[in-house]
């Protein structure tokens, strides 16, 4: 590796550290009692520096124009629902985490009925009041699996409104963190030419498939659940430019699949369309 090269990658790696500095900071400034003294500047300093840290990894992070989409299968059977997806807007999410052409997706309740959004109580509902949890994730293509986390447990959904101000200030400390903090359970999967898929708030204790494995397109990986930084149990499902969240690249893609009304398309479903997979895209 090229000095330039092993130059870059320590700076990187380093600025993947911005959570910490930032709570060092934090801490220096909530337990400051000289008012603008030493303590107080370093505090400051060191949220500064954390701040400049996650903006720049932020701003590497933003993809380059003129993506194809990556024609992949999709990832759960039956009837779902999309939201926050990049058939809306992009980015969908935010570039952080590879990000920008992220999707979620919930089980919309059928027969079976999910827990509404309550005013004040109670703070959440138990994950397994909800149709999502448990549902099978499947492999959108034929890869090999290169990371994996399944021990995070699966909280309460937070569908009140303490409980949703309690998730914003939650997915704020998590950000600061790891990519398994933000994600909980997770899968990541190789696709080949450079294309990785990630699957986030996974099930603890429902994978299916370890590191080094190769999986065909249409296996099952895991259980959709409601670890990390989540509101309720659904799938995050996103394409990548390599295998870290943190450095890597978001990559659109494009599913075949249904809408309520039984027309076919190839794209991405908008936010609230109901769609049912029609089979696996080509390529990958």
């Amino acid at each position: 590796m090229e000095s330039s090269e092993r130059g870059a990658f320590l700076l990187t790696d380093l600025r993947k550290w911005h959570g910490p500095v930032f709570g060092g900071g934090a801490l220096c400034v909530l337990v400051n009692r000289e008012g603008l003294g030493p303590l107080w500047y370093a505090g400051v300093g060191l949220l500064v520096v954390a701040g400049l840290m996650r903006w720049s990894l932020w701003r590497d992070q933003r993809p380059p124009g003129g993506l194809v989409p990556v024609p992949v299968g999709v990832p759960v059977a039956g009837r779902w629902r999309a939201v926050n997806g990049p058939g809306t807007k992009v980015p969908s999410h935010t570039h952080s985490h590879a990000q920008t052409y992220a999707i979620d997706l919930t089980f919309p309740p059928g027969e079976e009925s999910a827990p509404g959004v309550r005013r004040l109580w109670s703070l959440g509902g138990r994950p397994d009041r909800y149709p999502a949890f448990g549902r099978p994730v499947l492999a959108p293509g034929d890869g090999v699996v290169v990371a994996v986390a399944g021990r995070q447990r699966d909280h309460f959904g937070r569908d009140s409104l303490p409980g949703l101000a309690y998730l914003f200030l939650e997915g704020f400390v998590r950000s600061l963190g790891r990519p398994r903090h933000l994600w909980g359970n997770f899968v990541i999967l190789e696709l080949g030419e450079g294309v990785y898929a990630g699957f986030a708030h996974l099930r603890r204790g429902s994978l299916r498939v370890a590191v080094g494995e190769r999986v065909a397109a249409g296996q099952q990986l895991a259980e959709c659940g409601n670890s990390g930084n989540s509101s309720e149990p659904h799938l995050h499902f996103q394409l990548m430019s390599g295998p870290d969240p943190e450095t890597a690249h978001g990559l659109p893609f494009a599913w075949r699949y249904r809408d309520d009304r039984g027309a076919e398309h190839h794209g991405v479903p908008e936010d609230t369309v109901h769609f049912t997979s029609a089979g696996t895209s080509a390529g990958h």
